[in-house]
């Protein structure tokens, strides 16, 4: 892929902002690809019918942020764990820079009301949430413990009884979504150049 890139002349990005976006969208990907393929496989040809029905798309746009701030949190900490191994020492200001960075993409557009408290509290636990996971070693998308996991289970409208037996499936699309958020990150930047600007504190605005 590097020699792809050299010949193409598309050589992958350093730019912090570029990162910061890409992760803000793969965050939002991850969340509206996992609960709306599920959710549209049990409807099957009654999409039109549940798709118009108030209470419906009021659960399913709650399932959607809940699950959009947590799969955000996911994907954050999953380009915390990617770029760590190149800044040794600097691993408080890459989770500083990380933060920040994601902070000032989720700020861009104010959640709904009924969201607002979640949206806050998500904003709130990233950085504890980053430093606890630096206690280890770095998960890559297989193994890191997944935030979304949680409120995915709790607010997909659609109910229990009728995803019994179902729950490998779901978790395994949520974790398909995260490897090929990895995947997409290794092809797209470069981590040795992203993770020196992080840490060495450049706004993520330059």
């Amino acid at each position: 892929m590097r020699f792809l890139r050299r010949l193409l002349g598309t050589p992958p990005s350093q730019e912090p902002r570029d990162f910061g976006a890409f992760l803000h969208r793969q965050g939002a990907f991850v969340a509206q690809k996992t609960v709306l393929d599920y959710c549209r496989v049990k409807i099957g040809r009654n999409e039109r019918d549940f798709f118009g029905n108030p209470d419906f798309m009021a659960a399913l746009n709650h399932c959607r942020w809940q699950v959009f701030l947590t799969a955000q949190s996911d994907v954050v900490a999953l380009a915390e764990a990617w770029l760590r191994p190149f800044c040794p020492g600097r691993e408080a200001l890459l989770l500083e820079q990380l933060v920040v960075l994601h902070a000032d993409f989720m700020t861009e557009e104010a959640p709904p009301p009924e969201e607002q408290e979640a949206f806050s509290a998500s904003l709130a636990a990233l950085p504890g949430h980053l430093a606890g996971l630096q206690l280890a070693a770095p998960h890559d998308a297989r193994t890191l413990p997944l935030l979304a996991e949680a409120p995915l289970f709790a607010t997909l409208p659609i109910h229990p009884d009728q995803r019994k037996g179902e729950a490998p499936s779901i978790r395994g699309a949520l974790r398909f979504h995260m490897v090929s958020t990895q995947q997409e990150m290794e092809r797209g930047f470069d981590p040795a150049g992203l993770s020196a600007r992080l840490a060495a504190g450049m706004n993520a605005a330059t």
